[in-house]
């Protein structure tokens, strides 16, 4: 179903700092008086309007947080081009903003999944605690893919000024990688995707690829949701969803009907009841 163009949510705008590196991250108040605070964190090759669909509806009961992550839109970069880097600034200006002594409700999408679960776990070791957590098709499962074409470099388009094959390249890696139906690739589908792209400065794809999620979730004992778009090419979804839920004493799976990879975008409505009800 073709949604329609929605505005940008509004928020407060916080940049603390860690050592020198500043982390963008965007309040958005709950609707309910003191709502918990729920930390949303983007996929690669994103920024914090990967969750553009999402937030107002989230905000209604929870105080939501959610950054550009390092090296991402208008944060700083890690100090290694590595995700425990990442995740330790996120953490610690995460920290500043909400305090140590404060529990957390998690939620992370693609690359920002596997961050999510390794910040769940470095919380859990330190004692912090996250109350529970949603990961929504996760990158770093390890196992197989279903790549639904190859994805075009969009580089030279922006290199020589040219809007229009920029727009073209755009569309197509979102058909390639993002979004199964064709009619929701509109016009704020594109300016999100644009953006994220052109300010990227740390690329997951490798680290991803790599695996380590199921290691990073053995070390989060709390309630876990897994969910993916019934055509995510980034998972076989049923696969994955036996493998990182096996063993698991609270956890539940979802597939989304006709979703693909970007499926809290495709399947807004969907994903927005789905983590009402989890996270509550």
């Amino acid at each position: 179903m073709l949604h329609a163009s929605m505005n940008q949510p509004e928020g407060k705008l916080h940049k603390p700092e860690y050592e020198g590196r500043h982390v963008c991250w965007h309040e958005f108040p709950s609707a309910e008086s003191n709502g918990p605070p729920l930390v949303l964190l983007h996929g690669g090759h994103g920024n914090w309007q990967h969750w553009a669909r999402n937030i107002d509806a989230l905000a209604e009961r929870f105080t939501v947080w959610a950054p550009d992550m390092p090296g991402y839109g208008e944060s700083d970069t890690p100090p290694e081009p590595t995700l425990p880097s990442m995740v330790g600034l996120i953490l610690a200006t995460l920290n500043q903003l909400v305090g140590t002594a404060t529990s957390i409700r998690l939620v992370g999408f693609s690359f920002g999944g596997f961050a999510a679960a390794t910040l769940a776990a470095a919380m859990t070791d330190s004692g912090q605690r996250v109350e529970r957590m949603a990961l929504l098709g996760p990158g770093g499962h390890g196992g197989p893919r279903r790549p639904a074409g190859e994805l075009v470099s969009w580089r030279a388009a922006k290199d020589a000024g040219d809007a229009v094959a920029l727009e073209q390249v755009m569309r197509h890696n979102l058909a390639m990688h993002m979004l199964h139906n064709t009619q929701n690739i509109d016009a704020e589908a594109v300016r999100i995707h644009t953006q994220a792209c052109l300010q990227t400065r740390f690329y997951s794809k490798a680290i991803s690829h790599a695996g380590g999620l199921p290691a990073a979730l053995a070390r989060y004992p709390g309630p876990l949701l897994l969910a993916w778009g019934e055509h995510d090419v980034t998972a076989v979804a049923e696969l994955a969803a036996r493998t990182l839920s096996d063993g698991r004493l609270d956890c539940e799976t979802h597939i989304v009907p006709g979703a693909g990879h970007w499926v809290q975008f495709e399947g807004a409505g969907v994903v927005n009841q789905l983590l009402l009800g989890w996270l509550r």
